[in-house]
């Protein structure tokens, strides 16, 4: 992970931090939510990432000697510099399991503490968040498609700078099972994987004595790259030698990995002939610009790919490439708080909130969360957020509640997960939303609705403010 510290923000939250101090009023409570607008890849679902990280970095967040001298030069006030020199968050965290199906408008995270700290963060939170976000989704559509098929993370070379690494993160968290990225692996304890570049291949006078040289140096995890030359005429043929060569030796090729033609006939042409020569054990790779969309022609062509190296893709979140999620003041100096527009839609929640998930009789999503005001518990029935004549009944489901309580006064209040953990708890969770929300085209739209408290709050504030 990098460094963050204090400055690893933008410059409006220090100017109405010295605003807040200034006026007295840095120990006022306030909180924020945090919620995304619109669904990434017009898609049924997103997947909820980033969350342990930015405990990480809550509890160790501060602003250094260098940030100090820094601030120094913006002509802040010398008191709230002194502020700042002390600077750590103390406020309390609820939020979505790290992994968690999530949709639009509703709260992921709930950020409660002194104004200061808790507007002093939202830049970082989104920073982390939106993109980590964005990038398990996209991962977590791949994996939709992908079958049994091993998904690793290429994308180090082609992300945006330092981002490629919080992206393997995600990637792992959206059910990817490796990367190529050491650092993120060293770090995270995400396997590695790796094969060769063409480069390596051509720095040989011939194939063969390349791909002979790699096997003798990498024995217990040898793939070979097939198509410097011609994939079917010289790659598979040499590879195949190498392979015979191994396994007289009591070893094994692990796999071979195709990285540019028509991947679905060259997989099923390289699968005969590896079986054909005895080596049904070798796996396939492949790469070169794969997505969901290719991933899934290329099984309905009945390609034979085993492993799926996915790059750019990935990484850049394509097409999307931003999550457009919000940290939004719902309460502060012990009052609602709400920001109006002319779009209901965009019109922001007041209060303190819960989020319910509503279940079925056989515990699968019933394709519904109900945001209500915190206390709330039985909810009858779901109001539209935005039609005021549109509700449906909840009576006879069980309701989940979603926001729990992972940072209290600036700690963690639970063991940090292992990206493992939180890969199965996703997939497990994706098993229990239909298959409607899953499709790729025109998938069913997750309903979130309000409780009748939280309507009628909101209503009573925006007739309160428009009567100012």
């Amino acid at each position: 992970m990098i460094d963050y510290t204090g400055t690893y923000t933008d410059q409006y939250q220090i100017a109405m931090g010295q605003v807040y101090f200034l006026k007295g009023h840095k120990d006022q409570r306030a909180v924020f939510d945090y919620f995304f607008r619109r669904m990434p890849y017009k898609g049924g679902y997103a997947v909820f990432a980033g969350l342990e990280d930015l405990l990480d970095i809550l509890e160790n967040l501060a602003f250094d000697a260098k940030d100090i001298d820094f601030l120094k030069k913006q002509h802040l006030h010398p008191g709230y510099i002194d502020y700042l020199k002390n600077f750590r968050f103390t406020g309390n965290i609820r939020a979505s399991q790290e992994g968690d199906i999530v949709f639009p408008t509703r709260p992921l995270i709930s950020v409660e503490g002194n104004i200061i700290e808790a507007q002093m963060i939202e830049t970082l939170l989104l920073n982390v968040l939106n993109f980590q976000t964005l990038i398990a989704t996209k991962a977590s559509r791949i994996k939709t498609v992908a079958g049994n098929g091993i998904l690793v993370d290429f994308g180090l070379r082609r992300a945006p700078g330092p981002g490629g690494y919080a992206a393997t993160r995600a990637s792992i968290v959206g059910g990817f099972a490796g990367t190529s990225n050491v650092r993120a692996g060293r770090d995270y304890g995400i396997p590695v994987s790796g094969t060769m570049a063409h480069s390596f291949i051509q720095s040989y006078d011939d194939e063969l004595a390349a791909f002979r040289a790699f096997a003798e140096a990498r024995p217990e995890d040898c793939v070979l790259l097939v198509d410097t030359y011609n994939t079917l005429e010289s790659g598979v043929p040499n590879a195949i030698t190498v392979g015979l060569e191994m396994k007289k030796q009591g070893r094994h090729l692990n796999g071979i990995r195709l990285d540019s033609g028509d991947l679905a006939y060259l997989s099923k042409r390289t699968r005969k002939m590896l079986d054909d020569a005895g080596l049904q054990e070798v796996k396939i790779a492949a790469s070169n610009e794969l997505d969901e969309n290719v991933i899934k022609s290329l099984r309905e062509q009945g390609a034979r790919i085993d492993i799926y190296g996915v790059g750019t893709n990935l990484v850049t979140g394509k097409p999307d490439a931003v999550l457009d999620g919000v940290y939004k003041l719902a309460h502060a100096g012990g009052k609602q708080r709400i920001k109006i527009s002319e779009s209901t839609e965009k019109t922001t929640l007041p209060g303190k909130k819960q989020v319910f998930r509503v279940l079925d009789e056989n515990g699968h999503f019933f394709g519904a969360d109900a945001i209500a005001l915190e206390g709330e518990t039985g909810i009858d029935v779901m109001h539209h957020y935005a039609d005021p004549h549109m509700s449906i009944s909840l009576k006879g489901h069980k309701i989940e509640p979603l926001l729990h309580t992972v940072m209290e006064n600036g700690k963690r209040t639970q063991k940090k997960k292992s990206l493992a953990e939180i890969r199965d708890y996703s997939l497990a969770r994706l098993a229990l939303l239909p298959d409607e929300y899953k499709r790729f085209d025109n998938p069913h739209i997750y309903k979130i609705g309000l409780s009748e408290k939280l309507k009628n709050e909101r209503n009573r504030l925006i007739a309160e403010h428009k009567g100012r």
